[in-house]
C-alpha cells in the first residue's frame, strides 16, 4: 500500500505542512467603526508570518495591527476616518478618498478589517465613485465595494522584497518554514508509482491521467473530466 500523495498529506496537516504557531501572534485588523480621530503608531514590528512589516496603532482605548505604509515612522500620528487628512498611512472610508489615490489593506465588508492588498509593495487605486459604490483598480481589474469600506492611504511597505537574492538554499528553507509549505517540490513524474498517479514513468513516457469530477481532493490530479484528450487531427 502506497503512502498519501502530497495533496492528501497537505490536507492532514502533518509537521511538514503546518504553519508554526508564531504566525498567529499578530492579527491584522482595524479599530471598530465608531472609533475615529487621531491615533499613534506605537511600534513597527517585523513579523515572520507577513511579507510586510506591521504597525501597532493605538487610538483611544483601542489597539490594532495593520500592514505598515511606506514612509511612516514610530511615534507618527495618523488620522482615522478624518476626510480632511488624506496623507500617507491614514485610514479612511473609500467614499472620502479622492479619485486617483493609491490605497492598500482594503476591507471587503465594512468593519471586518482589511482583507486584500496586504502584501509588501501592494496597492490599488480608487478610480470611480457613485451612489452604488466605489470602484478600485487592481492592476487591470476593477472591483466595486461598499463606500463605507476602509483602506489605508499609500503603498504597503517592503516593496522590492522578492528582488533581493536569496544567495543560499538555507535562506529559502527558513522562508518556507515560516509560511508552512513543503520544500523542495518534487515533480510528480519523478516519484514512484505508489506515491502518485503520475509516478513510475519508466523513462518518463508521460501518459494522460483522467480524474473523475467527483474524485476526492487527493486524487484530483491530471485532467479533471476533460471534454477531449489526445492530439488534434
Amino acid at each position: 500500500m502506497g503512502k498519501r500523495i502530497t495533496q492528501q498529506a497537505r490536507g492532514h496537516a502533518g509537521p511538514a505542512f503546518r504553519v508554526r504557531g508564531k504566525a498567529y501572534i499578530y492579527r491584522i485588523g482595524y479599530c471598530p467603526l465608531h472609533v475615529k480621530g487621531t491615533g499613534k503608531i506605537v511600534s513597527l514590528i517585523n513579523s515572520s508570518a507577513h511579507s510586510s512589516p506591521l504597525m501597532k496603532i493605538k487610538i483611544q482605548d483601542s489597539e490594532f495591527y495593520s500592514p505598515a505604509a511606506d514612509g511612516i515612522f514610530e511615534g507618527q500620528e495618523i488620522f482615522i476616518d478624518d476626510e480632511r487628512k488624506v496623507e500617507n498611512g491614514n485610514i479612511l472610508r473609500l467614499k472620502d478618498i479622492p479619485i486617483g489615490t493609491k490605497v492598500f489593506n482594503i476591507e471587503l465588508v465594512p468593519g471586518k478589517g482589511g482583507k486584500i492588498m496586504r502584501g509588501s509593495g501592494c496597492s490599488a487605486m480608487v478610480v470611480t465613485k457613485d451612489k452604488n459604490g466605489v470602484d478600485i483598480l487592481i492592476k487591470r481589474r476593477k472591483i466595486r465595494l461598499n463606500e463605507n469600506c476602509r483602506a489605508t492611504i499609500g503603498i504597503a511597505a517592503g516593496a522590492g522584497r522578492v528582488s533581493k537574492p536569496r544567495v543560499k538554499a538555507g535562506k529559502r528553507h527558513h522562508m518556507m518554514k515560516a509560511v508552512g509549505r513543503k520544500w523542495h517540490r518534487t515533480s510528480p513524474i519523478k516519484t514512484n508509482a505508489v506515491d502518485h498517479p503520475f509516478g513510475g514513468g519508466r523513462g518518463k513516457r508521460i501518459k494522460s491521467k483522467i480524474a473523475q469530477r467527483n474524485a476526492p481532493p487527493g486524487a484530483k490530479v491530471g485532467h479533471i473530466r476533460p471534454s477531449r484528450t489526445g492530439y488534434v487531427k
